[in-house]
């Protein structure tokens, strides 16, 4: 690679490529029951993959040539725009399991893609947050003004996700908690916002419960969790979790190599809720061990950035981003491996997908952003450094 032209950390560079890579293998091996359903072929998906990933790869290096502080400025805008596309889904949305989550548009080319306002909202708010806190002096705020400068926002945008996909709202709320915590939001405001958060959850199910045209994803969330937490011989067992227990168990150490999988013919999501259950199957523990390192080195690499960083907003747009993104991957691995309830998240970068892989390619983009400029100011500082030593 030209040094001239790709700047950042190098190691998150190579880990994303990776990822970008492995995804075309996944997707290909994935996909057999998703092109008979479709009427198509596996080639053909791959293909459509692959566009995909070109144009992600393009986001990337878009998203790191721009100067990070520019994500400051446009981050009320985004916040604006993710509320205005999620109330969209309420009207325009095609209704996919009782749940209206995707806007559909088509490309050339690529075909018909599906575009999830939340990804784009899950983005924003961690971009929104980085803002405030590097803006404000967070142990001097009370209550009052920070729930109406970060927590009404917060507040908005997840009732807005949660009425047809709860996983993300309780993502994204979860996450935002986190990042708040560690830019030193007092534990006391913290608190307030997690019992109005619970209140809140309390009753849009007791609502969807009694009316189930307003929530009608309510009585979902109530049976996966109480599937999940008092699951027992008399209750029919969950076919997504026992074919991602099975394709597991068959990966035993180094798997059963790439395109061998069994259970992609049986899994309905293969080639995204259970893509890790696929990796393990094909590529073995150790695959699965491989993945699970390289998004904990991308979070750990993205502390080292943030630490760097002299600009709380930069340091805190790391964190947040690669804390968002490293939580979703959590997510989908604890539940592929039955240690979590079904949240239908997908697997960033390696679950297929169009919106979703160039939304997590858009916050790497970011992340490196923060990076190169601070290898443009360590060249600065020591091209100085020299031209100092030169005159005394």
């Amino acid at each position: 690679m030209n040094k001239t032209i790709i700047k950042g950390d190098k190691v998150i560079w190579m880990i994303t490529l990776f990822f970008a890579i492995t995804s075309l293998l996944v997707v290909y091996s994935s996909t057999e029951t998703l092109a008979f359903q479709n009427k198509t072929t596996t080639e053909r998906l791959l293909l459509k993959q692959a566009i995909v990933m070109l144009c992600g790869i393009g986001l990337l290096y878009f998203a790191h040539t721009l100067k990070y502080v520019y994500y400051s400025r446009i981050s009320q805008f985004l916040m604006i725009l993710a509320g205005a596309f999620l109330l969209m889904t309420f009207f325009v949305a095609p209704e996919i399991n009782n749940a209206q989550r995707s806007l559909r548009f088509t490309l050339p080319i690529v075909g018909q893609i599906s575009f999830q306002p939340s990804d784009l909202a899950k983005l924003a708010m961690m971009i929104f947050i980085a803002r405030f806190l590097s803006k404000n002096n967070t142990q001097k705020m009370g209550f009052k003004e920070m729930f109406l400068k970060i927590g009404l926002p917060l507040f908005i945008i997840t009732l807005l996700i949660i009425r047809s996909n709860f996983s993300t709202a309780f993502l994204l709320f979860g996450v935002s908690i986190v990042f708040l915590f560690i830019g030193k939001v007092k534990i006391k405001h913290l608190s307030y916002l997690i019992l109005i958060a619970v209140a809140g959850l309390g009753i849009i199910i007791l609502i969807g419960l009694i009316k189930p045209e307003v929530f009608p994803r309510a009585k979902t969330w109530v049976n996966r969790v109480s599937a999940f937490s008092m699951s027992s011989e008399k209750e029919e067992p969950n076919v997504q979790i026992v074919h991602s227990e099975i394709a597991i168990a068959q990966g035993g150490l180094f798997g059963k190599m790439p395109g061998k999988s069994t259970q992609r013919i049986f899994l309905p999501l293969a080639f995204s809720d259970y893509v890790y259950a696929i990796i393990i199957e094909e590529y073995g523990l150790v695959g699965g061990f491989t993945v699970l390192l390289l998004f904990t080195a991308l979070l750990f690499r993205s502390i080292k950035i943030a630490r760097r960083c002299q600009m709380k907003f930069g340091g805190f747009l790391v964190v947040g981003i690669s804390l968002m993104l490293v939580c979703q991957a959590l997510f989908n691995m604890l539940v592929a491996v039955n240690l979590a309830p079904v949240t239908g998240q997908p697997l960033p970068f390696l679950s297929m997908g169009g919106t979703s892989f160039w939304f997590s390619c858009i916050s790497i983009g970011i992340i490196l952003s923060v990076s190169r400029s601070l290898e443009l100011d360590y060249k600065q500082q020591y091209s100085e450094d020299l031209l100092a030593n030169g005159s005394e």
